[in-house]
C-alpha cells in the first residue's frame, strides 16, 4: 500500500467506514483512515490516510472545515436531520429577512451541545448508542467557532447554508438552533463539506472514479504525506544523523548547523526526501527530535 492521502468525494447513502474500507481494498493494503466522519446521508470531502500517513491524522482534525447545507425550517427531528422520527412540525415560517437576521447571529464564538445521535461518550458511552435505545442523557456544551455563515433562500421553507467553522461543529445541530431561534423549528435537509484539512472538491475522487481508473492512474491520485506539512521549514539531515533521528535520538542543533527557536516544527528529510515531523526542544542544549516518523528507512 502507498503512504500518502487520497481525497475521497463520499456520495450519500455510504457510512465513512464503508468508503474507508473500500478504499483499502481498491489499494491494496492494511492500514487507512479517515480525518473526521461524515453522516451517512453526507457528501463531499473525506480525506483518507494510507499506510504510514494515518499518524497523521493527529494533525489533519484540527483544521478548519467548510460545508454547504441546506436548512429546512418549520420541522424538527430527533437527529436532527431529515432521516430522523419528525416530532414537530408547522406552517408557520419566517420571512427572509427574520432567517438573515436570525444566521447573523451564530458568527463567532459560540457555545454548542453536541446531538444525541453522535459519537461523543458520556459515561463511557456513545450518545448514539444510547438514543437508539431511547435514552436521552445530559451533554455539556462545548465551546465551537463559526468563522463565516450565509444563508440564501430557496423556497420558503428551505435555506443554503454556507458554513466555515472550527473542528467538533455538528452542522445538524446548528440548523437546529437557528430554527429554534426562529421559532419555527429546523433541521439539516443536505449536507456536502466542500472542504477539510486543506483539501478542496476539485481534488476529490469518487470510489467509482478511483475502481476505474489503472494502477498507475490511481497511485497518482495519492498525494504525499509531507504536503500536510509543507508550511513548515524544511531540514536536510545527514545520513548519519538521519539515523540517530529514526532512532529516537535528539541531535544537537549546532551539529545540523541551525538555530531554530526551542518549539519549532520542522520537516525532517534526508537524501530520500521526507521521513519525519521534527520539534526543536531543549534538551541539554537546543536539540532536533523526531515527533511523529512517516518513514523507518
Amino acid at each position: 500500500m502507498p503512504n500518502g492521502i487520497v481525497i475521497l468525494k463520499k456520495e450519500a447513502g455510504m457510512t465513512s467506514h464503508t468508503a474507508v474500507a473500500r478504499l483499502r481494498r481498491l489499494f491494496g493494503g492494511e492500514k487507512a483512515g479517515h480525518t473526521g466522519t461524515l453522516d451517512p446521508m453526507a457528501t463531499g470531502v473525506l480525506p483518507v490516510l494510507l499506510g504510514r500517513a494515518v499518524k497523521a491524522s493527529a494533525y489533519m482534525t484540527e483544521t478548519d472545515k467548510h460545508y454547504i447545507a441546506t436548512l429546512r425550517l418549520g420541522m424538527t427531528t430527533d437527529t436532527e436531520d431529515v432521516t430522523g422520527k419528525v416530532l414537530t412540525q408547522t406552517d408557520k415560517l419566517p420571512t427572509e429577512a427574520e432567517v438573515l437576521a436570525v444566521c447573523a447571529r451564530f458568527v463567532g464564538e459560540l457555545s454548542q451541545t453536541p446531538p444525541m445521535y453522535s459519537a461523543v461518550k458520556v459515561g463511557g458511552q456513545r450518545l448514539m448508542e444510547l438514543a437508539r435505545r431511547g435514552m436521552t442523557v445530559e451533554r455539556e456544551a462545548r465551546p465551537i467557532t463559526v468563522h463565516s455563515l450565509t444563508a440564501a433562500r430557496v423556497s420558503d421553507s428551505d435555506y443554503t447554508l454556507d458554513v466555515v467553522c472550527s473542528k467538533g461543529t455538528y452542522i445538524r445541530t446548528l440548523c437546529a438552533d437557528i430554527g429554534a431561534a426562529l421559532g419555527c423549528g429546523g433541521t439539516m435537509a443536505a449536507l456536502c463539506r466542500a472542504e477539510a484539512a486543506g483539501f478542496s472538491l476539485d481534488r476529490a475522487h469518487t470510489l467509482g472514479e478511483l475502481e476505474e481508473m489503472g494502477e498507475a492512474e490511481r497511485a497518482a491520485c495519492v498525494i504525499p504525506t509531507e504536503t500536510l506539512f509543507s508550511s513548515l521549514p524544511a531540514l536536510s539531515v545527514p545520513d548519519f544523523y538521519a539515523t540517530l533521528i529514526r532512532n529516537g535520538q535528539a541531535v544537537a542543533q549546532y551539529k545540523l548547523k541551525t538555530d531554530y527557536p526551542v518549539g519549532t516544527r520542522l520537516r525532517l528529510c534526508d537524501k530520500e526526501g521526507f521521513f519525519a515531523l521534527g520539534e526543536c526542544v531543549e534538551q541539554d542544549g537546543a536539540r532536533v527530535r523526531a515527533v511523529t516518523l512517516f518513514r523507518l528507512t
